[in-house]
């Protein structure tokens, strides 16, 4: 019986990792897509390297994503700022 249980908890976290995984990743894919709608230059106006660092920005946030899942015990820190 105990193995039945430890089934149904890992049922329950491998479920809740999925919606949670589907929903984060979906507002994340959100997000960067509203950073494209920066590229309009008829509404807004930026330089070459601005845009840069957004780009190596995003590239190291999804590197730390990477790195945390190939070793879970580390958290990312700080933001990003212009």
């Amino acid at each position: 019986m105990d193995a039945v249980v430890k089934a149904g908890k890992s049922d329950e976290k491998r479920e809740r990792f999925r919606n949670l995984a589907e929903s984060r990743t979906n507002k994340a894919i959100e997000a960067i897509s509203r950073i494209g709608n920066l590229s309009n230059k008829q509404i807004y106006e930026y330089e070459e390297a601005e845009v840069r660092k957004i780009i190596r920005a995003l590239r190291d946030a999804v590197s730390a994503v990477e790195a945390r899942f190939a070793s879970p015990r580390g958290k990312s820190g700080g933001g990003f700022k212009l």
